[in-house]
């Protein structure tokens, strides 16, 4: 197997091109190890947070809303963004050049998730943004709209355009074949694969320019709309903390979605200047770290709902059983075993809570336990003031 980096080209003795070569980053070894940390720490972070949060809102009733819910589109978009990029990159970032090699199917399947990770980051915001609309401007009808069943039609919606919108994509570029084999990307790309081709790819571009304009022509139509009308309805609404507040969880929406625009924004403006293909690379992959990272902060911090149930996730809790004594064995004992939080607001729980009798006085408590057991009413008695003060605490 030899490489000439002239054309571009492997030549193999048996003529297979079905291994590809990635080019990855050009880093130094003094600056190996930082960039490889940080891309690290930022995978297990947007793991963490976006796992974190789908957890927290399945799990507390609370948030069975639709805004959560349709959240919960972006966390696994941005887990499905990362995942497939970064431990390759992480793994590629540890061998030479030369053995950066991946297969022709793997790197389709790649450039596949790649573009329908980027579409479907645009479509998940724009439902989440109707969602909104309908919550502000609609408010009276908001239950009866996003329904159950309209949630499902969204979601398969978001998710459906950009699975079907992409597989043209890829397939245009798929049919195409191949007299090269090196890609110049940190990852693949769909003019990755199509520049592997020495064929006219006057199709793809045609296709590829009119996705793009179609998609972000309903994005940011679809945003300006909503949101001047959500504007609109807020400014002239007289309830003035209601509409701060509408307009405080609308700005987080749009603060994620100007973010997005600017990550592409920049990818683009340094695909003009090829000088600039390092910084190229390190932005194209910054565009799947960044959204996926600074999301759940933006919406942790800005929801009080998902800021709560975070809180009551990670306070550490104790257990509190009360003193059950060996010869406590009867056929029908009493329910001993209670929970207390630690830090629990509001005055303490009585001690019979503890024992196993709420509301009863510690007489009765003695006389239900002695005919429980069938031990002596003194021997009952005097086990309830020993288990009223003494629990173990974990």
């Amino acid at each position: 197997m030899v490489l000439q980096l002239g054309d571009c080209t492997w030549m193999m003795e048996n003529g297979s091109r079905s291994l590809l070569q990635l080019e990855g980053l050009a880093l130094s070894d003094h600056n190996r190890l930082p960039v490889f940390t940080f891309f690290l720490v930022s995978y297990v972070f947007i793991m963490v947070a976006n796992v974190g949060n789908i957890v927290v809102i399945l799990s507390e009733r609370s948030l069975h809303q639709p805004m959560y819910l349709l959240l919960c589109n972006l966390s696994i978009n941005d887990i499905i963004g990362g995942t497939h990029i970064i431990p390759r990159l992480l793994s590629d970032m540890l061998r030479p050049p030369s053995e950066r090699i991946i297969s022709y199917p793997e790197c389709v399947t790649q450039a596949f998730v790649t573009h329908v990770f980027a579409t479907a980051s645009h479509t998940v915001l724009m439902i989440m943004a109707f969602d909104r609309y309908v919550a502000i401007c609609d408010p009276l009808r908001y239950s009866s709209i996003m329904s159950r069943k309209m949630l499902l039609k969204l979601t398969a919606s978001a998710w459906g355009v950009a699975i079907v919108l992409v597989s043209v994509l890829i397939g245009l570029s798929v049919r195409l074949t191949r007299c090269r084999v090196l890609i110049t990307n940190p990852y693949c790309d769909n003019a990755s694969l199509f520049k592997l081709s020495c064929e006219s790819t006057l199709i793809n571009n045609i296709y590829g320019l009119l996705f793009t304009v179609l998609l972000l022509s309903a994005s940011i139509g679809s945003m300006v709309l909503t949101y001047s009308r959500i504007t609109v309805v807020c400014l002239s609404g007289r309830n003035s903390s209601l509409n701060r507040r509408a307009l405080q969880t609308c700005s987080t929406h749009l603060l994620v979605y100007l973010l997005l625009l600017l990550s592409g924004a920049v990818l683009i403006v340094l695909h003009r200047f090829p000088l600039l293909a390092h910084y190229r690379k390190m932005a194209a992959i910054l565009l799947f770290t960044v959204p996926g990272s600074v999301n759940p902060i933006i919406y942790g911090v800005q929801s009080r709902e998902i800021r709560s149930s975070w809180a009551r996730a990670l306070r550490p809790r104790r257990r509190i059983w009360a003193y059950r004594p060996s010869w406590w064995t009867g056929a029908d004992p009493l329910p001993a075993t209670r929970y207390a939080a630690k830090g629990a607001r509001g005055p303490q729980r009585p001690e019979a809570e503890y024992t196993g009798c709420p509301g009863l006085a510690p007489q009765a408590r003695g006389d239900l336990a002695a005919n429980c057991t069938g031990e002596s009413p003194q021997a009952a008695h005097d086990w309830v003031a020993t288990a009223s003060k003494e629990v173990l605490v974990t």
